[in-house]
């Protein structure tokens, strides 16, 4: 049969949930300011779960979200914290990969506000300079734009590290990014700019498989990781939202969000995982089915 890469779940939304407080702009960057561990802690669950691959807790570490709110300065410790998090996590684990998660500027799921490329490569390429020598691969995360596809790989592949670029597409059309472009258009930039894998995420789940048969036109190893919101709502496209403007879907247990997974595997789909909402219950049922299927998970 065939090798799957489980990645883990949604850090951010577990960490909020678990945390318990009011979500802030500073989403799970908040939660790991005020609770050290916790990031750990659901890494480490996750690994339980049966994934092989813990996403470090650094997508909204970036400096255009922290200036907002006066903590620019903690740029640098914030990275650390996140990276030791992770760590931690594989230590007690005894094995597995880190990813390190290179998220949008400005914020996501917006085209319309991304900077422009002089202001951009520079801050996405200081991201990726603080994983050198600490992760195994790079998972660039809800890319939604052509622009933004150029923008993040120029600074993710100064890292010279292993590239897995993550496209959000349309809750309506999964052929088309959130900017209504072509996936397939971003995807094939994020081939020729040297990239090892392509994958789609934070989507609705009913769209991944059109996504899907867009990424399998480029060759490369491709997957994905759907979010568990009934959409991407207004309310949450304006300036600095909180999550709580999202709502959750009712139909998102593990059996169920596990039945859309094990279809993209059936898809030619070997990069499977969980974004918002996608619990190391959800990962631990995905990691039943797929060895029950006779998968083998790497």
């Amino acid at each position: 049969m065939t090798d799957v890469m489980l990645f883990d779940g949604g850090m951010g939304q577990e960490l909020v949930h678990r945390a318990g407080d009011k979500p802030t702009p500073l989403w799970s960057t908040q939660v790991m300011m005020d609770k050290p561990g916790l990031v750990a802690d659901v890494s480490r669950d996750f690994f339980a779960a049966g994934s092989t691959v813990a996403t470090l807790n650094s997508y909204a570490i970036q400096r255009d979200r922290l200036v907002p709110v006066g903590i620019e300065d903690q740029f640098d410790t914030l990275h650390s914290m996140a990276l030791k998090e992770g760590q931690d996590a594989v230590a007690a684990h005894g094995s597995g990969r880190l990813a390190g998660s290179m998220g949008p500027l400005a914020a996501s799921y917006r085209p319309d506000i991304h900077p422009s490329a002089d202001i951009a490569v520079p801050l996405y390429t200081e991201v990726a300079q603080k994983f050198v020598g600490n992760v195994d691969l790079i998972v660039c995360e809800t890319v939604v734009s052509l622009e933004h596809t150029r923008c993040i790989l120029e600074g993710a592949k100064t890292a010279n590290l292993p590239i897995y670029c993550a496209f959000s597409v349309s809750d309506e059309d999964g052929s088309k990014l959130r900017s209504g472009e072509p996936v397939l258009e971003a995807a094939q930039i994020a081939k020729d700019m040297g990239v090892a894998a392509v994958m789609a995420n934070c989507s609705a789940p009913e769209v991944i498989p059109t996504a899907l048969n867009e990424l399998a036109k480029t060759s490369l190893p491709f997957g994905a990781y759907a979010n568990g919101f009934t959409k991407i709502s207004d309310g949450f496209l304006k300036d600095r939202p909180t999550v709580d403007a999202l709502t959750l879907r009712k139909d998102f247990s593990p059996d169920l969000y596990a039945d859309h997974v094990m279809a993209w595997v059936d898809q030619g789909a070997t990069l499977i995982g969980g974004c918002c909402e996608v619990s190391p219950a959800h990962i631990a049922e995905i990691a039943k089915r797929l060895r029950a299927a006779g998968h083998t998970i790497i």
